[in-house]
């Protein structure tokens, strides 16, 4: 397949000027409605300033700007092909010879390029700015410093030592600085395959270095009286960052840090399904922003013969955001460990491209 260098430039610049355009709009929008949000938010925290808001609403944008890239790709390529077919363009180019694929090669490449850029670049910037927004949001709007998301059940850590393995729950925790509090403890302890020998009910356990110290702590062991201790010191391999790590969000690590990250995570004996779909959705995105190209291009090669440019739009914009929800279903299936997760991963991003590509070449060869 040839084609021009002065048609690549020509139909790649224009795709990537109007996704650009269209994602500075939609940026913009969505600025706007955070800002009013947040801003209703604090309304009952009079200590949050404006500037406070603003700063964080422009941290949580290169996130947004990652979940809209491939609909303004979508419109983008859109717009692209029917300013082509409206200024006759496509009609002089299907005479002169030029097949369907030939032209939309320059906006598979530039879209795909973009993709990689998503994935590489946006996401790391993405990851670095949200949990600076998280971290604010925590501490302005719902004033309070902790870093981790409870379960019903608290929270579980694992640790191992010269002690052998622990399991510690915890129903309620707390960081100041680099320490962490733990409220209402238990400790779990077990030698060599797992044989349970002691079990430890404490009121808090802050980290220290290499240590927990539990604070009036009743020490069980099997066929033996609880005994109360006003201090235990529990060895641990657990630090702060490792800890914070484990429970953060897979959303606030970017696409280069998720895979050692996960290894670590399952090691630890933890879930790391969520990470796991999360690094797969980004993998996925190139072939997802190629996806809603030939989708767009499906909608838009249409308007020559349809003569409807509200069909066209409409046409668009109804598959993009059915993919949406699609795509949304088969994540929570995904993180539920319902389905596999490469399958909850690529399979919109698949689907969509088989259909924009069945659609085209119904178009083409008839």
């Amino acid at each position: 397949m040839r084609v021009s260098l002065t048609m690549f430039i020509y139909v790649g610049r224009q795709f990537l000027v109007n996704f650009l355009g269209l994602l500075a709009v939609i940026m913009l929008i969505v600025l706007l409605f955070d800002t009013i949000e947040l801003l209703r938010r604090a309304h009952s925290h009079p200590d949050t300033s404006f500037a406070q808001i603003l700063e964080m609403a422009a941290l949580k944008l290169p996130f947004m700007c990652q979940q809209v890239f491939p609909f303004a790709a979508l419109f983008g390529c859109m717009l692209t092909f029917w300013s082509l077919a409206r200024h006759h363009e496509l009609v002089v180019t299907r005479a002169a010879g030029i097949s369907v694929w030939q032209f939309l090669f320059p906006v598979i490449s530039v879209s795909l390029l973009l993709g990689l850029f998503q994935m590489g670049a946006l996401n790391h910037l993405a990851s670095k700015t949200l949990a600076q927004y998280e971290k604010r949001e925590a501490l302005m709007l719902k004033g309070t410093q902790n870093l981790f998301a409870l379960s019903r059940s608290g929270i579980w850590l694992r640790q191992s030592g010269q002690q052998g393995q622990a399991v510690i729950r915890s129903s309620r925790i707390t960081t100041d600085s680099d320490e962490i509090t733990l409220y209402n403890v238990t400790v779990f302890m077990y030698r060599g395959d797992y044989v349970f020998y002691q079990r430890i009910d404490a009121e808090t356990a802050i980290l220290e270095d290499g240590y927990w110290q539990l604070q009036k702590a009743w020490i069980q062991q099997p066929e033996e009286a609880p005994v109360l201790e006003q201090t235990v010191w529990l060895e641990t391999d657990l630090t702060f960052n490792s800890i914070q790590d484990s429970f953060a969000p897979p959303e606030t690590m970017s696409f280069w840090a998720l895979p050692g990250f996960i290894d670590n995570l399952e090691q630890a004996g933890f879930s790391a399904v969520r990470h796991r779909l999360y690094l797969h959705s980004l993998m996925a995105s190139p072939l997802l922003m190629c996806a809603m190209v030939l989708i767009a291009a499906a909608f838009t090669l249409r308007y020559n013969r349809r003569g409807s440019t509200t069909f066209v739009i409409a046409g668009g914009m109804m598959t993009g955001f059915v993919l949406y929800f699609f795509a949304d279903l088969i994540f929570a299936l995904g993180q539920s460990d319902t389905i596999p997760v490469v399958l909850a991963a690529w399979a919109p991003s698949s689907v969509a491209t088989l259909l924009g590509l069945t659609t085209l070449l119904h178009l083409e060869d008839g």
